[in-house]
């Protein structure tokens, strides 16, 4: 049994029927790779129009966000405006997680009886917050926009499946916009020149801790976001920006290594790197120093490769605006001389001794599908490792990136805010344009041999 601090098992939960206000949540952005392909729908499961026997958590799986949970026999979610696409081959995929194993997530069309759409037996991830993303197929559906009901079915007692989202499209490579598909011959090139160095000796004394890094400073502040907001300026909340000091909403990567310009050394780190904007009391508050750690969380940090040209990528959510009091995960806090001495008065921000900084953390997954450069979600792509190792839909190891930022204040007890709201909110986002000799170099000898490299990417 899943353990819960909300668990749904108690008496007359099971019948009751809760009508939620949100539709499915359409992902449709617009796609850089230039090959045309069918539209593709994302739904997630919190979305649901109706439901039945349903428990919304916080859920661990890349991005963040809420999962449908503690799903048995009989439980059910509808969908409205789910398009579908024209008539042939339909793919659907669903983000599912199981400690045990059993039973199957069916898909029906028009009602919770109607006619049988695809349906994911359910095999056992590991735990219930394990995620896997299963594949089905039909070449018989209906088109357009539908409504679409999950439903539950297991010939045993209790919870057995977690949904995190649905997907449907053509089954292409690049399954529609928001999917960005890598060039093979370009990457085929890039490993093939990665393959070939030889790793520098490491010194006898050096630290074995696989890491190297970019030291930025801050490079200028927008409202723009070039991979959710792609050339629309203004249409984001207001955002601080590292690196490449071109960066707006009509980023590329192409103007990204155009340009010769960066806050962050090494030089040839020409990527960019954006957070939501810190207000003290309605003042921005940007960051003095934002250190880019590059290293690993495998137990094999040899089958670690760089990020392919252009690759991005955004860690924590926007979206998620809840309460984050001290010893909370992924928040503020306070480093140096004194640390925390308070919280806010609304306790989602730490206060700091004056001798000490406010600071920020941000990881981002480490785990990728080798085949896009980006997807709808600017997540759906990666995954986090949580056991060492990459695998299933996420085979290939890339560096396991996180941004330390540091700002030059101790806090505020009264108004303290991010341009995305609350402290919960904070996030961000990495649009990769190193040159590639230098990231190669630095992965080959500091996170395949496993050894501290510095900014230079020296021992």
């Amino acid at each position: 049994m899943q353990t819960s601090p909300a668990p749904h098992r108690h008496p007359g939960f099971r019948t009751r029927t809760l009508l939620a206000t949100t539709l499915t949540g359409v992902v449709a952005l617009v796609s850089t790779a230039g090959t045309a392909a069918a539209a593709t729908t994302v739904v997630q499961a919190e979305t649901y129009a109706d439901q039945s026997g349903v428990v919304l958590e916080q859920t661990g799986d890349t991005g963040g966000g809420q999962s449908a949970s503690y799903l048995a026999n009989g439980d059910w979610m509808r969908y409205d405006g789910v398009d579908l696409g024209a008539g042939g081959t339909l793919t659907v995929t669903a983000r599912v997680s199981s400690a045990v194993g059993t039973g199957s997530v069916e898909l029906h069309t028009g009602s919770l009886t109607g006619p049988l759409l695809v349906q994911f037996p359910i095999t056992a991830t590991g735990g219930w917050q394990n995620w896997t993303t299963l594949t089905a197929t039909t070449a018989t559906h209906p088109t357009g926009a539908q409504s679409v009901f999950a439903v539950m079915k297991n010939t045993a007692a209790g919870d057995f499946v977690n949904v995190n989202w649905f997907s449907f499209g053509d089954g292409s490579s690049q399954p529609g916009p928001g999917w960005v598909g890598i060039d093979q011959a370009k990457w085929n090139a890039q490993l093939a020149e990665f393959a070939a160095m030889t790793p520098r000796p490491v010194p006898a004394n050096s630290v074995r801790v696989p890491e190297f890094n970019a030291s930025c400073l801050y490079s200028h502040s927008k409202p723009d976001d070039p991979i959710v907001f792609p050339g629309l300026a203004g249409a984001s909340h207001m955002h601080s920006f590292i690196g490449n000091n071109s960066t707006d909403a009509n980023t590329t990567t192409q103007t990204l290594l155009s340009n010769a310009g960066t806050s962050c050394k090494p030089a040839e780190d020409l990527s960019a790197y954006w957070i939501p904007t810190l207000y003290e009391r309605g003042v921005a508050v940007e960051p003095k120093d934002v250190v880019v750690y590059y290293g690993s969380r495998l137990v094999d940090s040899s089958k670690t490769v760089p990020f392919p040209q252009g690759f991005r990528m955004i860690a924590g959510d926007a979206r998620l605006q809840a309460p984050t009091p001290a010893g909370s995960v992924n928040q503020f806090y306070c480093a140096g001389a004194g640390g925390e001495i308070g919280r806010s008065a609304d306790g989602n921000w730490p206060l700091c001794a004056p001798g000490a900084t406010l600071m920020f953390q941000l990881v981002f997954p480490d785990c990728w599908d080798g085949v896009h450069l980006d997807s709808p979600t600017h997540k759906a792509h990666v995954a986090y490792t949580y056991d060492g190792t990459c695998g299933g839909a996420y085979p290939v190891a890339i560096p396991s990136v996180s941004l330390l930022i540091a700002y030059p204040t101790s806090g505020t007890a009264d108004d303290f805010r991010l341009a995305s709201a609350m402290a919960s909110s904070m996030h961000g986002d990495t649009f990769f344009a190193w040159n590639d000799a230098a990231l190669g170099h630095r992965v080959k000898d500091c996170i395949v041999q496993r050894a501290k490299c510095n900014t230079a990417g020296n021992f």
